[in-house]
């Protein structure tokens, strides 16, 4: 006999726990006894519904018929051909409208039919196993579906929970009802995530695999510094500041390109905060990321010049046909504006999307980014 009072209780905890709504659960449970019933009484073709009340425990069953016109095509004993589109009529499936309307007067093709079928109360074994298995099914879907419902508006923020294990350089962070997955190559060079530890990530994709939903998480996303920036400073939060572009290159250094839409509030300052308390917190998240703060220019030459700094440049020339611009600096700035391994103009580059060429005021040949050669070209 079902305890009602318990079963209730069951449901409760399910939709508090697990964010299940119990009238999922519910439609679970009626799908799986109507599989039962038809498991063991029903025919071939046959649509069967169990309704199931909550408040007494009793299940009544339902045979349900499609309604369909006169034309439909009378095949029950015949075979159709292959990629014939016509109807098999199945009389457990189908009834006619001309009868249908002998029960109710105003039904219309394709409308259904309801006919109340006897309880059974001895499902048997291999149907209350069906029964189980289609509940089980059902709440694990439903599980899934909140799941995805809860972290898929999270999708592009950055989400918090405990690092589960390490497993060949992944690192599985655990969400409570769901895992995170920061692979090797979504994680700052150098950080070592310890079991156990809170971590903070970048959520930047909600997948529905079959082994379950997959949470995947990036430390190394532009978008996760342009984030930590946005909770350290309310006027980004606000929309006062904008970011508008950002160059990384995850445990080394960045660039961020800010814009004020209140001329009376400093981007820069914005971002750094008092006695660089706004930085440098973001900073620390991040490893010991070097961060350069820039202002944005809607001016493209000032824009190329304040993404250089620390460098001081002398002049620029813009090709808008290859999108290129060649940047003069004087000889002692050269290596400052190409930066370490070409870092600087690297970033500078891709904070700005235009291919930067660096070259001396005092020199013969043009200086290429990182003097290996080439073009520094947009990218991320």
């Amino acid at each position: 006999m079902l305890d009602l009072k318990t079963f209730k209780s069951a449901l409760e905890q399910l939709e508090e726990e697990r964010k299940i709504p119990k009238e999922k659960i519910l439609d679970a449970i009626e799908q799986a006894m109507a599989a039962a019933y038809k498991k063991d009484y029903g025919k071939k073709g046959q649509i069967i519904r169990a309704k199931f009340d909550l408040d007494t425990g009793k299940t009544d069953f339902y045979k349900v018929k499609i309604v369909v016109d006169d034309s439909i095509v009378r095949m029950e004993d015949e075979e159709l051909k292959e990629n014939d589109e016509r109807v098999l009529f199945n009389s457990e499936h189908h009834i006619l409208i001309a009868d249908a309307r002998k029960i109710k007067k105003d039904v219309e093709q394709n409308d259904e039919v309801v006919f109340p079928l006897e309880a059974k109360d001895d499902y048997g074994r291999i149907a209350a196993q069906t029964a189980k298995q289609v509940i089980i099914q059902k709440i694990r879907e439903a599980e899934r579906s909140s799941i995805i419902d809860e972290y898929g508006t999270k999708e592009g923020e950055i989400i918090s929970g405990i690092v589960q294990k390490v497993e060949r350089g992944n690192v599985y962070v655990d969400f409570n009802r769901a895992t995170g997955i920061l692979p090797a190559e979504e994680q700052i060079p150098g950080e070592y995530l310890e079991r156990g530890v809170r971590a903070r990530a970048y959520l930047y994709s909600v997948e529905d695999t079959p082994r379950g939903i997959n949470l995947r998480l990036s430390r190394t996303h532009p978008k996760f510094l342009e984030k930590l920036f946005a909770i350290e400073a309310p006027e980004i939060a606000s929309g006062v500041v904008e970011v508008k572009s950002v160059a990384r290159e995850a445990g080394s250094r960045s660039k961020i390109a800010v814009h004020s839409l209140d001329e009376h509030i400093d981007p820069v300052g914005s971002c750094v905060g008092q006695r660089g308390t706004r930085v440098n917190t973001v900073t620390s998240e991040l490893a010991g990321e070097k961060i350069d703060i820039i202002p944005w220019s809607e001016d493209t030459k000032q824009f190329i010049t304040n993404a250089l700094s620390p460098a001081k440049v002398t002049s620029i020339e813009l090709d808008e046909g290859e999108h290129k611009a060649t940047v003069e600096v004087a000889p002692d700035q050269l290596s400052l504006a190409i930066g370490k391994g070409g870092q600087n103009v690297r970033l500078a580059a891709k904070l700005t999307g235009w291919r930067i060429d660096i070259k001396s005021s005092g020199a013969e040949a043009e200086k290429k980014g990182g003097e290996e050669k080439e073009n520094i070209e947009e990218g991320n």
